[in-house]
């Protein structure tokens, strides 16, 4: 029996029919509906671009690379009083290469952008094809810095003429991804002129490192300014340019003539002669500005880190050594303070080198006028004898006798003529440089009087000069607690305290001008950039020192000192010329070191210019004089008098005659013999120096309590010098640096 295949006698196929065609309408439905919603979407994204295509456009491009760089500022200038430039700053270019610009048609740009660089410049092309090939996505890289105008003038003049070349020979060929930035460098036109005075900056040109580039840092620096590139509404590149503010001018009191003139000598002295060091002031006493400034530290200020053949690699390594050294022991107070010999055990050779190398650059810079210090010696003697007049302890008219020596507190201290002047006045104390007159006096004036006036002279104090690295001899001084009738001695003659140059200029100026302490300083203006005056420096009154009358006595005294005493050397024909010597054995007394030095002005009566040069042992081999520094002295003035517009009004020997009935004269002397030398002592009767005095013991150095080796440093940035103050007896006793001792003699100090 057949039977149908439709047959289902169990199911019920319609209803399974149904269900599968209701599924099928309802996905049919749901497909067509999403595609619906993704037309109307894509509709509405459509609508959407259409209406904010520009500003979409904008945002993209708004996050590619647009150049925005800083516009560097121009360091002021530097100028001497007359408006000489003495600094100043030339534009130069650094060379940027943009190896994405290049790479991104590397066929046709990177060869001809090499050959271009390798052709002016003289560049490696290997070196310059791997380097952009190795950073195809930046879009800076300075290549070279500060090129001159003409360097890059004749690279921008052969890209010009190939592209043009190659562009008219239809060749895709183009010098592209080479600009150039901006940038200023330093000038120093008259290279190590004034260097000391005027300073130099450090390698980026943004930093004052010493003297007036440093000091006047905020006044020559100026502020960036800055190129923006942003799109505008219409995405189109658009720039804004914030421009840079220069820095202003600074109008020095250096005068470039004088400043010349004092180096020219300086140099003629180390050539001819020589000596440790030498140091030359030169300022006018009627407002404390500095016409010049100088010493045998020279550099070049263009290149100022260039010590090749000037010091020996020894050199630079004994210099390593001890600088490492102490480095190291300043670092571990805790620790055994290691040697010189241990260093290398602690530092690499190249450490040592490079603390070398600092050490000398720092001595190199360093400005011997205002950061080393001495003992001054006899150019103090004119400050005992003014605070005395000021206090009334003398008039000026009485006499001394001179034996030779004076014994004070137990100690015998020698005059300069250990045989003894004899009957002085007080002018002819001054003139003959007498040490027993100077005791006596001091002695009469008292030690709380004596160190008011060495305050008001501003001994113990920084002048404020603005230069940096001023020595601090606040430690190198007597205090009232500290000073014995010993110590009040010698200080009447200058010896067993420390100043510096600046210090005993101005104060010399405060004397010869009638009594006004002006604060040294080697600016007098500030200009902006349009050459109007924004800052002034007057001068600054400090206090007063001396009445006219203390002032006019001290004026004719060393007058005379010139025309018949110990500074005669220093004479020059047809001024009067009035000043004070100091020659003096440095400490240890004993090794015949010596430093001698001259303080003079001129015209006499009316001071116009100060000069004051000391020569620190001096390269001779009888011992050393005053002379030397006096000789100095009468070839700078007689340079710069002339240009000064100070004319001649009379021979040395009329100004002689003239002063006979002003000054006071030897009265009431009724014996002038000579004293007896002692056995066995040298006398130097041209000059205020002599051997020092044949007596165990000398006399005592007694400094001031609490005074420790570490405070006696006079070195601004460097090591201490070797040098000491004394401990025996000598007449004016100049040494330089500051004191590593301040033991007495045995048996110690009464």
């Amino acid at each position: 029996m057949r039977t149908s295949r439709h047959n289902n006698p169990g199911g019920k196929p319609g209803k399974k029919r149904t269900f599968t065609e209701n599924m099928r309408k309802k996905l049919a439905i749901a497909v067509i509906v999403i595609t619906l919603a993704l037309f109307a979407l894509i509709y509405v994204l459509y609508n959407i671009i259409q209406e904010n295509q520009d500003s979409y456009n904008q945002i993209v491009l708004s996050q590619q690379d647009y150049e925005s760089r800083p516009i560097p500022y121009r360091r002021g200038d530097i100028m001497d009083r007359n408006r000489t430039y003495l600094a100043t700053t030339q534009k130069v270019y650094n060379l940027i290469l943009d190896p994405r610009q290049i790479m991104s048609d590397e066929e046709n740009f990177l060869e001809p952008s090499v050959s271009a660089l390798a052709s002016v410049f003289g560049y490696d092309p290997n070196t310059i094809r791997a380097l952009i090939r190795e950073n195809p996505s930046k879009q800076y890289i300075r290549y070279e810095r500060q090129l001159d105008y003409e360097q890059k003038s004749a690279f921008e003049e052969l890209k010009k003429a190939t592209n043009e070349k190659n562009a008219a020979n239809n060749l895709k060929a183009r010098v592209r991804g080479v600009w150039f930035e901006e940038e200023y460098k330093r000038i120093y036109p008259y290279d190590s002129l004034g260097c000391s005075v005027i300073g130099f900056v450090n390698g980026d040109g943004l930093e004052g490192a010493v003297g007036i580039e440093r000091s006047y840092n905020d006044a020559l620096t100026g502020i960036n300014g800055r190129e923006y590139g942003y799109l505008n509404d219409e995405s189109t590149l658009e720039r804004v340019i914030k421009s840079a503010t220069n820095g202003n001018t600074v109008v020095s009191t250096i005068d470039l003539k004088i400043q010349d003139v004092v180096e020219k000598n300086i140099r003629q002295w180390m050539e001819e002669t020589g000596s440790k060091h030498i140091g030359v002031v030169v300022m006018n006493p009627n407002n404390g500005e500095v016409l010049a400034m100088a010493s045998e530290r020279s550099f070049d200020l263009n290149n100022p880190r260039d010590i090749d053949g000037r010091y020996t690699a020894e050199e630079i390594w004994e210099a390593g050594l001890k600088e490492a050294r102490d480095t190291y022991n300043r670092k571990h107070k805790e620790e055994t303070p290691i040697t010189v010999e241990q260093v290398p055990e602690y530092f690499s050779d190249e450490d040592i080198r490079s603390y070398g190398q600092q050490v000398i650059w720092n001595q190199l810079w360093r400005n011997y006028c205002i950061s080393d210090t001495f003992e001054p010696g006899s150019p103090q003697k004119i400050f005992t004898v003014a605070a005395a007049l000021e206090e009334g302890v003398i008039d000026g008219t009485e006499s001394f006798f001179c034996d030779g020596y004076q014994e004070v507190g137990g100690w015998k201290i020698a005059c300069v003529k250990t045989s003894g002047h004899g009957n002085l006045t007080v002018t002819e104390s001054l003139m003959q440089s007498c040490n027993d007159c100077m005791m006596q006096i001091a002695a009469m004036t008292g030690k709380g009087r004596f160190i008011k006036y060495q305050k008001m002279f501003g001994f113990g104090a920084r002048t404020g000069i603005d230069l940096p690295g001023e020595a601090d001899t606040k430690t190198l001084v007597y205090g009232e607690n500290d000073m014995n009738a010993s110590s009040l001695a010698t200080n009447s003659f200058g010896q067993n305290y420390n100043c510096t140059m600046i210090q005993m200029a101005a104060a010399y100026c405060s004397v010869i001008n009638g009594g006004s302490y002006y604060e040294p300083h080697v600016v007098k203006q500030i200009l902006n950039e349009q050459g109007a005056v924004v800052q002034r420096v007057d001068p600054k009154l400090v206090r007063e020192t001396v009445s006219e009358n203390t002032a006019r006595y001290i004026r004719e005294a060393l007058l005379r000192t010139v025309s018949e005493g110990t500074g005669k050397a220093a004479a020059v024909e047809g001024y009067e010329i009035a000043g004070k010597t100091g020659t003096g054995e440095k400490y240890p007394r004993k090794n015949k070191k010596y430093l001698v030095s001259f303080c003079g002005f001129a015209p006499a009566m009316d001071p116009q210019v100060l000069v004051y040069v000391t020569i620190d042992e001096p390269n001779v081999e009888d011992q050393a004089h005053s002379s030397y520094a006096s000789g100095v002295f009468q070839k700078i003035m007689a340079e710069i008098l002339p240009y000064m517009n100070i004319f001649p009004i009379s021979g040395p020997e009329d100004s002689a005659e003239d002063m006979g009935g002003v000054l006071p004269e030897r009265e009431g002397i009724t014996d002038n013999t000579a004293r007896p030398e002692p056995e066995e002592t040298k006398i130097y009767e041209t000059d205020e120096y002599v051997e020092s005095w044949q007596e165990e013991g000398g006399i005592p150095a007694q400094l001031p309590e609490g005074a420790t080796e570490g405070e006696m440093t006079t070195e601004a940035d460097t090591a201490l010098d070797e040098s000491s103050l004394p401990e025996e007896s000598r007449e004016s006793a100049e040494s330089s640096g500051s004191p590593e001792s301040r033991e007495t003699p045995e048996g110690g100090s009464p």
